[in-house]
């Protein structure tokens, strides 16, 4: 059961980016654009990232940093903070998944979860 004073909702829309990608060079390009919203009691401040990519080889790269963009937004119950960022990979199709490390107001140290989302060049799937 999840304590309902912190309770962070993550949502990701994924776009491929094709002017930015090289398929020859084996070098695609995609945007995400992370929603995460605050349904818990307390306000919360996003400390840092950790990201789990793979690519549709089997390759896991693993991201940790401070915040996300430059920014460690605070979060207000009922509240959202909205952000685009991007990832290369060397194959057509991956995906990627992670957590937020979050600090309750109250002082409480939080994960919120982000579960795994593709990464996919448009046909690339059947």
């Amino acid at each position: 059961m999840t304590d309902p004073r912190y309770r962070i909702d993550v949502s990701v829309a994924t776009q491929y980016l094709p002017a930015q990608s090289q398929p020859e060079q084996n070098r695609f390009v995609f945007a995400y654009t992370v929603t995460i919203e605050n349904k818990g009691q307390l306000p919360a401040q996003l400390l840092s990232r950790h990201w789990i990519i793979t690519n549709g080889d089997g390759q896991v790269q693993e991201v940790r940093g401070d915040g996300v963009v430059g920014e460690q937004p605070l979060i207000a119950p009922g509240q959202r903070h909205v952000y685009t960022s991007g990832t290369l990979m060397e194959t057509r199709v991956g995906s990627m998944q992670g957590s937020y490390a979050m600090l309750a107001e109250d002082g409480c140290e939080f994960e919120a979860v982000i579960a795994p989302f593709r990464l996919a060049v448009p046909g690339a799937l059947h």
